[in-house]
């Protein structure tokens, strides 16, 4: 009766009774939300005020900067709309669907839309969609994600299946006993996604900047008002306009916009390779990585794999009997198993009789082999240093190193005998090289990225295939079963390219000794038998093509299982680092040097200097254009050292530069005959020119394209200045104002080259 699983009624009236395994996802916001947490956040409360306390005192002149934040806020709500559309498609291909029985026939259906009771077949590399009990087949099932144990356990009829877990043997047809919320799914789901949800080095540095930006703006806001009437008996009109000159200064919003602008777009751009992010922040990670781990199979070769020829053990001359033969034809056709390698048996051998009252034992990748008992016998499939006594295997070893060495994988068909096993065929098979993975592997060599394969093959197979992909560093090969010490693993983990023979555990083994030494690692894999070493990896990357477990804890899923596209991924996160980089150096220069002004005027007493107007002429031409035209610059040279120290050895000479003249400017300017009207004017052209000097030094080196930024800057600031100068509030200064605002534009220049120069030496020795 497991056959005939539920009816069409009773799986509507279970679904309408909330009975269905659907568990809430908050991997991706809502529409509404995504508008409420663009629109609503800490900063746009902060302008709403600041443009309110504006309206009040009438300075409407001194809004210019809302068109800014509105822009801002429009293009995050655009791109994370337009995002989220791309996503949710490539979302719903990456879903897993199972065979359930429904009116008595077999049907497809997705995870998320499974009810209790439900009866559905599982095969090896499912995962299992909701707690269950086993009706009928046997199965090997790792519980690792719940237990933290790789043993596999035996599911027989009656055993309890808790979903989470996943088949790495055998097949089974069971009914779901638990679903959606009631099932262990909402746990798996949270623990598959604990790496996705580590915050990267950037955007941990840039929140870290945001937050005290955030935290400071407002004491500094309240005496500088307060300071300005109090003190300075200014009026509530001025002191407004003066207060908010210089908060939006020190208001670092542009910087996180740019960051989610730049990841957005980089996910847009690989998702219509159909590269699938769980998490935009996984390209910043994956940009990051000095060692790339991965497979052979679906990597390096194709998935599809072929049955070169069988072949004789070393006894026999004239060439293996028809009978041999049959019976493995009988043995492929017996075993339920449905990898890749029986599916290229079957393919090779497509008639068989199944062997009667078979007891079978599925391939398992701690056996390495699958077994079955019949009254014709008991015979075994699989790698033949696992099966064949040492003496069989040493007089069989030259014909299995002979294809070894031509890339092909071996397996034994033998027959045990009591206590002893005979060979009865060699089987060599093969994985065609991928066409662009020559090309793929050169472009990581060139980006600094050391790769290594993690297999569980015969090593020295693996490493010629490795040799045919010109992966650096192929015949420094390790027959993994020989490391049986932490000691061992973690000396081969820094001086071998190639492992063989390796088991789940040792896979976790050997990135966890990587990142030891401080190494960045990806991790890339499509089996089960991958996910504990993913789930260590920085980064974790799954084939799409790959086993369902895989695929949900991994950060980013390649749909079409084309792994050319981690070139890409590495070249697209690259770009953000290294353009996000320098873009900051602009947001914090201004940041800085607003905070330094600030905290002069409150000292000395003095009124802010630049009116809210000129802050947004200054921000629009030498931050926030510049940084996003930089921002869409293919690049993807390999980014050295911390985030926030590279953006502050940078921006520091330029924030100091133009505080120290700008402050001796303010001080003298009253002394020198200026008048006060023009002294906000000629520091706001103090101010552009570092900024311009800055911007021209994060360019180097100079090419057409960045030429092309600065000049469009420069020319739209000159325009603005000039032609909308009511509007910016910069007045025509005269002649006098002309002459010492040059001279001080002339120190300005020599200041910063001295400065720059002295904290770049700076940052040399420290590396």
């Amino acid at each position: 009766m497991a056959q005939k699983g539920l009816t069409s009624s009773e799986v509507r009236q279970l679904t309408e009774d909330g009975k269905i395994n659907r568990v809430p996802d908050k991997a991706s916001r809502s529409v509404p939300s995504i508008f409420f947490h663009q629109i609503f956040t800490y900063f746009n409360a902060i302008f709403a005020f600041l443009a309110i306390l504006l309206i009040i005192t009438g300075s409407f002149r001194s809004l210019t900067f809302l068109p800014v934040v509105i822009a801002n806020t429009l293009i995050g709500i655009f791109q994370q709309l337009r995002s989220k559309k791309v996503l949710d498609e490539l979302a719903l291909l990456d879903m897993s669907e199972y065979t359930a029985f429904r009116d008595g026939a077999e049907v497809k259906v997705a995870a998320d839309k499974l009810v209790l009771g439900d009866v559905i077949k599982l095969a090896i590399g499912q995962q299992i969609p909701a707690d269950a009990v086993v009706l009928e087949g046997e199965a090997g099932v790792n519980e690792s994600l719940l237990t933290g144990e790789s043993d596999e356990v035996e599911k027989k009829p009656g055993s309890e299946l808790k979903s989470g877990s996943f088949l790495t043997a055998g097949s089974i047809i069971a009914r779901l006993t638990h679903v959606g919320a009631e099932s262990y799914a909402a746990q798996l789901t949270a623990r598959a996604k604990e790496v996705k949800d580590k915050k990267s080095e950037m955007i941990r540095d840039i929140e870290a900047i945001i937050k005290t930006a955030g935290i400071l703006i407002i004491p500094i806001g309240g005496i500088l008002l307060y300071q300005s009437m109090a003190v300075n008996g200014n009026s509530f009109n001025d002191s407004v306009v003066s207060m908010v000159g210089a908060v939006i200064g020190m208001i670092p919003e542009g910087m996180y916009l740019l960051l989610t602008m730049a990841l957005a777009l980089s996910a847009m751009r690989l998702a219509k390779s159909k590269v699938l992010l769980h998490d935009m922040r996984s390209i910043e990670t994956l940009a990051r990585v000095d060692v790339l781990c991965l497979d052979k199979t679906g990597t390096i070769t194709s998935e599809d794999m072929n049955v070169s020829e069988l072949f004789p053990p070393y006894d026999i001359t004239v060439g293996y009997s028809e009978e041999a033969r049959n019976l493995l034809a009988s043995y492929i056709h017996t075993m339920p198993d449905s990898n890749i390698t029986m599916e290229a048996l079957r393919a090779y051998l497509p008639e068989g009789m199944p062997l009667e009252d078979a007891k079978i034992t599925p391939f398992n990748s701690k056996n390495k082999y699958s077994r079955i008992e019949s009254p014709r016998g008991v015979f075994r499939l699989g790698a033949p240093e696992y099966i064949l006594p040492p003496r069989e295997y040493e007089e069989n070893r030259p014909l299995i190193e002979a294809r070894a060495e031509e890339g092909k994988r071996v397996l034994v068909f033998a027959e045990d005998e009591g206590e002893k096993t005979n060979a009865i065929l060699f089987v060599a098979l093969h994985n065609a090289i991928r066409e662009n993975a020559v090309e793929t592997f050169k472009g990581f060599a060139d980006q600094g990225v050391v790769v290594k394969v993690i297999s569980g093959d015969n090593p020295l197979t693996v490493s010629r295939v490795a040799a045919q992909a010109q992966i650096a560093g192929a015949e420094n090969y390790v027959d993994a079963t020989t490391l049986d010490t932490p000691e061992k693993i973690k000396e081969a983990a820094l001086n071998c390219t190639v492992f063989g023979r390796v088991g789940p555990e040792q896979k976790k083994d050997l990135v966890l000794a990587m990142k030891e030494k401080g190494l960045k690692v990806a991790m890339s894999g499509d089996g089960v038998n991958d996910i504990l070493a993913m789930k260590e990896a920085d980064c974790s990357v799954a084939m799409g093509g790959g086993s369902d477990a895989a695929r949900q804890a991994a950060q980013v899923v390649l749909l079409d299982s084309d792994f050319s596209h981690m070139r890409e991924i590495v070249g697209e996160g690259r770009r953000d680092i290294n353009n996000i980089t320098r873009s900051a150096t602009l947001f914090l220069y201004k940041n800085m040097f607003s905070l330094l002004m600030a905290l002069f005027s409150i000292l000395l007493a003095l009124t802010y200097p630049l009116r809210p107007a000129q802050v947004s002429l200054v921000s629009a031409f030498n931050i926030g254009i510049p940084a996003f035209l930089l921002a869409l610059e293919p690049n993807e040279k390999k980014q050295q050292g911390r985030f926030i120290r590279n953006t502050l050895i940078r921006s520091i000479p330029a924030a100091l530069t133009s505080f120290l003249a700008i402050a001796l400017f303010v001080r003298l300017a009253p002394d020198w005959g200026i008048p006060e009207g023009e002294i906000g004017t000629a520091c706001t052209y103090l101010l552009s020119l570092v900024g311009f000097l800055i911007l021209l030094h994060i360019s180097r080196p100079l090419n057409k394209y960045r030429l092309g930024v600065i000049a469009l800057s420069f020319l739209g600031f000159v325009v603005c200045a000039m032609q909308f100068n009511e509007l910016f509030e910069m007045l025509r200064v005269t002649g006098h104002t002309a002459l010492i605002c040059l001279a001080f534009a002339g120190a300005e220049v020599l200041i910063m080259m001295g400065l720059t120069a002295v904290l770049e030496r700076m940052g040399k020795q420290k590396k």
